[in-house]
């Protein structure tokens, strides 16, 4: 198969005291998602900061302004909106980005599957609120990015599953390397593989220093690959060098050239996960 590369320019952690050549502005972002463009990508995963601050923001209008300035070069590409509960706790800030339409419709919006613990932070994820944003995709037509940072996460889905709140096709981003998740290695990596449930397309991450092993992984096990300054902002992991995105994909594609493999265009992807075409028509089509 065709290689998935997932797009992460952004997050919700570098800032530019870490490093200047992380995108916060929304110029900035969407520079970085035309040059990714021009390199090669599938899909993005985006998250929107304040103008003024540069902190975290789930507000629509700063999304819209990202979303419009994509899709005026790139209007087949697959966009996905954070729904993160790092940040925020309320489920009217959480959902707000899926309220976007027409144009500015976003393609998908992360699940974060279960609560966890980051270093120093947690994102809450309570059934009721997984639930309830699964719940709001489906109605408003939106895919999710179903986010497992362990195996019990992939469990849960299958839960969701059975209750029809999601349907087949998945997509799954599996990511390893959390202090308190999944480790980044070959045997937690493959157990999570295997408990993908049937018609689920995968892309792998790792956080920090294991990016570069996972998306390898990821590449020579046939899956797609995460890949952007949200997860690693160091392009060697003795970290005497920061990366930028453009790096980050160049990288990627040296690999997947060297493994034999080709980049998935937006359109086939689109096809196979039941999403609408692109080009003025976006979301997923629900049966």
């Amino acid at each position: 198969m065709d290689l998935i590369i997932n797009f992460t320019p952004t997050g919700m952690i570098p800032t530019k005291d870490m490093t200047p050549l992380v995108p916060v502005t929304v110029e900035e972002i969407v520079e970085d998602v035309h040059k990714a463009v021009e390199i090669g990508i599938t899909m993005v995963h985006l998250h929107a900061r304040e103008e003024a601050t540069g902190n975290p923001t789930y507000k629509a209008e700063t999304y819209a302004k990202i979303i419009a300035g994509i899709r005026a070069f790139a209007p087949e590409l697959i966009l996905c909106v954070s729904l993160s509960g790092r940040n925020y706790s309320e489920y009217e800030q959480r959902a707000e980005p899926l309220q976007l339409d027409g144009d500015l419709k976003p393609d998908l919006g992360s699940l974060t599957l279960s609560s966890l613990n980051f270093n120093r932070v947690a994102s809450m994820n309570s059934p009721d609120m997984i639930q309830a944003l699964a719940s709001e995709m489906k109605s408003r037509g939106v895919m999710p990015e179903l986010e497992a940072f362990d195996a019990g996460m992939i469990n849960y889905a299958k839960y969701l599953e059975t209750k029809e709140i999601i349907q087949p096709p998945y997509y799954f981003t599996l990511l390893l390397g959390n202090i308190a998740c999944a480790q980044a290695d070959f045997l937690h990596a493959g157990i999570m593989i295997r408990d993908l449930p049937p018609n689920s397309f995968w892309s792998m991450a790792g956080i920090g220093n294991a990016q570069l092993m996972m998306n390898s992984l990821a590449i020579a096990a046939g899956g797609g690959v995460r890949v952007g300054l949200e997860d690693n902002i160091w392009f060697d992991t003795a970290r005497t060098r920061l990366a930028s995105n453009s790096d980050l994909l160049h990288r990627v594609h040296q690999i997947a050239e060297a493994n034999e493999r080709k980049v998935m265009p937006a359109g086939k992807l689109r096809k196979l996960l039941k999403l609408r075409e692109g080009n003025g028509q976006y979301g997923r089509i629900y049966d």
